[in-house]
């Protein structure tokens, strides 16, 4: 385990994805379990750690805006704004994949990705080292997350490759929006309320 306050826990987490392995990490939600997409039976792992069938996809965790509007495709006028102004932050929006994340393994169809930029230093700073993350909470399918990172490792199907410790997380996940479609709706209200996404 490594504390995510230090170059040493960065370095470690970008050589353990960069190799296909699994990380534990905080983010400004709670204790995330993560895998890069982009390497191939990387996010294989995340189902079986989790106890999860690959039919639930996994979303996606970037760096910045940039890196978000590379891997979407939307017309809904509302998803800039929220962009905007709701970034970084605890919001998870579901919208058309782009060529460029065709590839990206993530469970589920491979017509649409869930995309969030966190309110994490560490977690943004990794993911413009390594590219897009995949990510799912770090708890056993259907149980809480825990709030400590050892507790959060602990409670998963087997070990993970990296353990960052960040300190207490929070409990409460992200609101999910998709806005894959023609109109957007909420498929999980967490942080975000309704009245935020107007």
């Amino acid at each position: 385990m490594v504390g995510a306050g230090t170059d040493e826990a960065l370095d470690q987490a970008m050589a353990v994805l960069g190799s296909g392995g699994t990380v534990v990490l905080p983010t400004d939600t709670v204790y995330g379990l993560a895998a890069l997409p982009s390497v191939e039976g990387a996010t294989e792992a995340l189902f079986e750690l989790k106890d999860r069938s690959a039919d639930h996809p996994l979303a996606v965790l970037v760096a910045d805006l940039d890196q978000a509007l590379e891997l979407v495709s939307f017309d809904e006028p509302a998803v800039g704004r929220w962009m905007a102004e709701l970034w970084p932050g605890p919001l998870t929006i579901v919208l058309r994949r782009s060529a460029v994340a065709s590839g990206l393994a993530l469970g589920g169809g491979r017509d649409t990705i869930g995309i969030r930029c966190p309110d994490h230093p560490f977690v943004r700073a990794l993911a413009a080292g390594v590219g897009p993350i995949a990510t799912t909470s770090a708890n056993r399918s259907g149980e809480p997350t825990p709030a400590s990172a050892a507790a959060a490792a602990a409670s998963l199907v087997g070990a993970v490759d990296l353990v960052v410790d960040g300190g207490p997380a929070g409990t409460l996940a992200s609101t999910v929006v998709d806005a894959s479609g023609d109109t957007w709706s909420i498929l999980r209200e967490g942080a975000i309320t309704a009245d935020q996404l107007g």
